[in-house]
Parts: C-alpha cells; sequence; structure tokens
C-alpha cells in the first residue's frame, strides 16, 4: 500500500512537472530545427547535413541535459533548493571568510548567472509567444499583418494575470503539457514511419562527420542546435518546489522521448519536403489540424513563460534576502503554497522587455539570433560552481572532479563560443540586460557594505552605548523594539532618540535579521536570544534565503522561549537613512548615485519585515556615502 500510495504521489508530481519545468524546453521544436538551417549558416539542406544536424541535436540532449543536470547537476542541492543562487550559497560555504564589502570569485559567478538568467526571463516569452502565434501564418497568409499584434495582446495578458497568482489555473499546466508532449511526439512518430531511415541520426557517427566536414560552417550551427538546450536551466532551478524524483521521472517517460520523436519527424519531414524548412513543427501536421495546433503551441508557449516569469520573481526574492536587491514589494499569491509570490516591479519591467524586443526584432527567426548567449553563459558558470561542490563540498578527489568537469566544460565552451557569434546580430541584448543587472546587484551590496562599515566604526556597541547612557535617562513604561542590522552594534534610531528625547523604554529588545546559506530553517533553530546589561535582550533571527522574514512571528516565537514582548504594546523602532552621493573612497561618484536611487525606491522595512504601521517610530539621519 505504501508502494501504490509512494507511486502515485511521484506520478502526481511528474505530471506537475511538465507544467512547471519543461515548459522552455517543451517549446524549442517550435523554432530550434530551422535555425539550424538559416541561410547566413551556409549549410545545404542535403540529405548528409540532415542526419548530422539530427544527430547532434540528439546527442546534445543527451550530453547536456540528461548526462550533466539530470544526473550530476541536480545532485548539487542545497538542501533540497536548487538555482544558480542556491548554488552559489552552497558552493560558498567552504571558502575562508573575506571582508564585508569584497566579493569572492563564487559570489562574482553567481550573481553573474542570475542577471543573465533575467535576461532570459524576457527573451523566453518574446520568442516562445511569437513562434506559436506564427503557425497562423501557415493556416492563412491573411493573419500575417496581425501575428505581432495577436502575440503583444498575449503577452499584456500574461504579464497583467500575474498579481493574481498561478494557484487556480496551475493544475492545469500538468494536463496541458501532456497533452502537447502527446502531440509532438504523435506528429513525429507518424513523419518518422514515412521515411525511417532517419533513424540513423541516433548514430553520433553522423555528428561527428557533419563536424569534420563543415569545419566553418558547423559552429554558427551550433549556435542554433543550443536552441534545444535553452530550457535546462530550469530542470535543476524548480527542484525545491518540484523534487528530483519527479523531474527526473518525467524526462525519462515523457519529454526526452517525445522530444527526440518530434526532431526526428521534423527530420524526416524536411528528407521528404525541403521546402518544408519554412516552418517543419507546423507543417508536420494535417492541413485541418493547423488551428488547434496553434491553440495549443499558444497555451504551451503561455505556460514556459509564465514558468520563465515565476522564476523571476523567485529569483529576486532570493536576492533581496541575500542583500543583492533593495527591499522590493512582495506579495504572496497563495496562502496554501508560500513559494508562490508577485513582484510587481519585476513584472512591470519583464512585460516592458519583452513587448520591446518582441517589436526590435519582429519574427521568431530574428530573435533566435539574440537568444542562447545569456543560456549559455549561465550553463558554464553552473559547471564552474558545481566544480566547486564537487572538490570542496562532497570531497571528491581532484582527478575524478577534473575529468568530469573538463567533459561538460568542453560541450559548455563550444556552446558558448557559437552563440557568441551571435553577439552582433542581437546577442548583445541579453548581455546588455546582463551586465545592467549585475551592476544594480554588485552596487547595492557594496553600498550596504560601506555604510554598514561605517556605521560600525563610527559607533560604540550597544552594551558600551547603554552602561553609559543609562545613568542619567528616565525610563518609561512599554517595549521598544530597535531592528539594527548588524548584532551588537548601536542603531542610530536608538541613539537619536536618547539625544532628542532622553529616555528609554523600560524593557529593550534589539532585533537583528541575519539570512543564511541555506533555503530554509525551521522555527526552532531560527532565534538567538541573549540578555544584555539594563534588562535589555538581543535577538538575532535566522532565516533561510527563501524564507520570508516576519518581526510579529519572531516575536511570537520569543514568546513561546519564555521572552515575552506583547506585539500590541511594542513600539517599533526604525531606522531611515537618507544617503548622499558625494566623491568619497569606495565606489565611483555614478554608483553612490545608483545606490542612493535604489534606496529611495526600495520598499520601507516596516512594510517587508510585516510591522504593524500604527506602532512603528522612524528616525531620519542624513549620511554622505
Amino acid at each position: 500500500m505504501d508502494h501504490a500510495a509512494n507511486g502515485r504521489k511521484i506520478s502526481t508530481m511528474s505530471l506537475t512537472a511538465l507544467g512547471i519545468v519543461y515548459g522552455d524546453i517543451g517549446t524549442s521544436p517550435l523554432y530550434a530545427l530551422r535555425m539550424c538551417f538559416y541561410e547566413s549558416h551556409g549549410v545545404e539542406l542535403s540529405a548528409d547535413n540532415i542526419l548530422g544536424v539530427l544527430s547532434i541535436i540528439i546527442w546534445s540532449l543527451i550530453l547536456v541535459v540528461t548526462l550533466k543536470y539530470i544526473m550530476f547537476v541536480m545532485r548539487a542541492d542545497n538542501e533540497g533548493e536548487g538555482g544558480i543562487l542556491a548554488l552559489m550559497a552552497l558552493s560558498g560555504r567552504q571558502r575562508p571568510p573575506r571582508k564585508q564589502a569584497q566579493l569572492g570569485i563564487v559570489v562574482i559567478l553567481g550573481l553573474i548567472g542570475a542577471a543573465f538568467l533575467y535576461g532570459d526571463g524576457i527573451i523566453t516569452p518574446a520568442i516562445s509567444v511569437l513562434s506559436a502565434v506564427e503557425g497562423l501564418e501557415i493556416a492563412t497568409p491573411l493573419f500575417k499583418p496581425y501575428v505581432m499584434l495577436i502575440t503583444i495582446g498575449i503577452l499584456c495578458l500574461l504579464f497583467f494575470m500575474q498579481h493574481r497568482g498561478v494557484a487556480g489555473v496551475g493544475t492545469l499546466f500538468g494536463p496541458i503539457m501532456l497533452l502537447w508532449f502527446g502531440t509532438m511526439a504523435l506528429l513525429g512518430l507518424f513523419s518518422i514511419v514515412r521515411t525511417p531511415h532517419i533513424l540513423l541520426a541516433v548514430n553520433p557517427l553522423y555528428a561527428g562527420r557533419f563536424l569534420a566536414h563543415h569545419a566553418v560552417e558547423a559552429f554558427p550551427v551550433l549556435g542554433s542546435v543550443f536552441l534545444v538546450l535553452t530550457g535546462a536551466e530550469a530542470l535543476y532551478a524548480d527542484m525545491g518546489p518540484c523534487g528530483k524524483r519527479p523531474i527526473q521521472v518525467s524526462w525519462f517517460a515523457i519529454v526526452l522521448p517525445a522530444l527526440l520523436l518530434q526532431y526526428l519527424g521534423q527530420g524526416a519531414l524536411l528528407a521528404r519536403d525541403p521546402t518544408a524548412i519554412a516552418n517543419p513543427f507546423y507543417l508536420l501536421a494535417p492541413q485541418t489540424l493547423l488551428y488547434p495546433l496553434v491553440l495549443l503551441s499558444t497555451a504551451a508557449t503561455v505556460i514556459a513563460s509564465q514558468a520563465l516569469v515565476t522564476g523571476a520573481f523567485s529569483l529576486t526574492h532570493q536576492a533581496v534576502q541575500l542583500g543583492f536587491l533593495p527591499f522590493l514589494r512582495i506579495q504572496h499569491t497563495s496562502a496554501q503554497h508560500i513559494g508562490q509570490i508577485f513582484v510587481p516591479a519585476i513584472n512591470q519591467a519583464l512585460l516592458i522587455g519583452t513587448i520591446g524586443l518582441v517589436l526590435l526584432f519582429g519574427a521568431s527567426s530574428h530573435l533566435a539570433a539574440a537568444y542562447g548567449i545569456a543560456v549559455s553563459m549561465t550553463m558554464l558558470i553552473t559547471t564552474l560552481l558545481v566544480y566547486r561542490v564537487a572538490r570542496y563540498v562532497w570531497h571528491w578527489n581532484l582527478f575524478v572532479t577534473t575529468s568530469v568537469m573538463a567533459l561538460f566544460l568542453c560541450v559548455d565552451l563550444a556552446f558558448f563560443g557559437a552563440n557568441a557569434l551571435k553577439i552582433p546580430h542581437g546577442g548583445w541584448v541579453p548581455l546588455a540586460l546582463g551586465v545592467a543587472v549585475f551592476t544594480l546587484m554588485t552596487t547595492w551590496h557594496r553600498g550596504r557594505a560601506i555604510v554598514g562599515g561605517y556605521l560600525q566604526a563610527s559607533a560604540p556597541t550597544v552594551s558600551e552605548f547603554l552602561n553609559s547612557a543609562m545613568p542619567g535617562l528616565v525610563r518609561v513604561p512599554g517595549y521598544a523594539v530597535f531592528l539594527v542590522q548588524h548584532p551588537g552594534a548601536t542603531p542610530l534610531a536608538l541613539a537619536q532618540n536618547v539625544r532628542h528625547n532622553k529616555v528609554l523604554h523600560e524593557h529593550l529588545f534589539f532585533l537583528t535579521v541575519v539570512t543564511e546559506a541555506v533555503p530554509h530553517l525551521p522555527q526552532p533553530q531560527r532565534c538567538e536570544m541573549n540578555p544584555m546589561a539594563g534588562g535589555a535582550h538581543q535577538i538575532i533571527a535566522h532565516y533561510g534565503f527563501m524564507d520570508t522574514p516576519d518581526v510579529p512571528d519572531v516575536l511570537a516565537h520569543c514568546r513561546k522561549e519564555g521572552l515575552a514582548i506583547p506585539l500590541e504594546e511594542t513600539t517599533f523602532f526604525l531606522s531611515r537613512l537618507t544617503f548622499l552621493a558625494t566623491p568619497k573612497p569606495g565606489m565611483a561618484l555614478w554608483r553612490e548615485k545608483l545606490f542612493v536611487y535604489l534606496s529611495r525606491n526600495s520598499q520601507r522595512a516596516s512594510s517587508f519585515f510585516h510591522l504593524p504601521s500604527e506602532q512603528v517610530v522612524e528616525i531620519g539621519l542624513v549620511l554622505e556615502i
């Protein structure tokens, strides 16, 4: 009975994984193979070349997705969570401590990978939905003038619905994607039956022969072949909500067979009719099924886009918690699933960026030139970070670690080099987006570190301050909680309150929220409570980088542990710092101005920590940086 129940659970989660994880890689057949024979590549659409390109596609799926991600990278989970920032936190646990203002190579690599994932989150909805809607042109040329308008309408609807969350429709994603993969498999199978010799492409010798005979032309083709792999990072990033086993089961049982049949089927069609290169995916289907197929393709691409948008929200939440982005307004869209969130600022940026790309490039074939460089760089960084995990966390010996990683690095570097050729033709777009996001994250982190270092150096410890200030101050009844960035430091709000009001509350608490390099921390491990002079207490609340800090929840836990802090009788004191950019050592003036801008537009700490607004006192101070 237990085995049957476990089997049902795995089946259910595997179906869910189809909707959450495999949308991006599952919609690549809409455009990937035809881009391999793009005119500018100069590769003739001959029988041998079709077999060669198909062989490269097949073995890329096996080497990169199956061997690297499914079998290897997914082992590097950070207590069940995946993704580039989770991997960064895991691989950085063993590095020696460094000054807070400095960023180690592990953190820099992680931030670069995260920055380029935002670029992927903008390009994927644009190319996926546009390529699906372009199927209407195959049905009738009458739709050609309206393809871009329909695409923009679908994208607007996608982003405008984000604030409602996916809890209500999420259960439909899995069945729709199951229908999608089943349809792709059947269309491909029927085509293969008509041209069975296409199965020769399974032989890797055809891939080697193609690469050897087309030394110059093969490199750009690899950039197009990479389009079949663009959703591979999602397998690792969505490991937390879906689980490792369901992702693996759905890949081997459904996704990989469907993709292989679809690509082989498209190749068989091209072998019979080279003119089908105009759109081999849609031309596989009978004319009577084109409209339903366009509708199903559009649904699949919307689901794929939803997964990328949701991933961008989750990535932002992690970056905020780890101190690489300012406080942003984060809304929870589901009472049952804590991970379902909505970030209005990110949603707006993605909407503007996605529609801008559709208007700029106009066709999925043009967008494909911009697609891949960001993802290939992220895959390369993933390999480097996993190397560190294998070497220093799993303690693999040097020879085994280097041998395994050398294989993956060779493949990653080949694809990265091929995609680098796209930079002049649109690949600069995701690079520019990545550089911009990386600059934002490093500037915010650096600015916070400089401010924190200044405050620690210029103020006494809180114990020293209390010992010197308490004898001459009046103690008034009540409870006061001071939020402070660093444990032991004197909050500016406390110093200013004592300076101007000459009083201290009878019950004093100094609360610091610390984000650890693990995704979640259980409630019993969350709080440290240490007594201080004059009846004050220091409280350190520990959260994982995927947890949401909640000060009232911390106080409730303290009450359970014997430290009573009645929420309704407590006043929360916060330091509201206003920064002025000045030409001082530490950061360039333009970065100081960027830090000031980010600070002014960040969410107030009172809202971020869920403090009751009517019980919050903010004491302001102007600080030059």
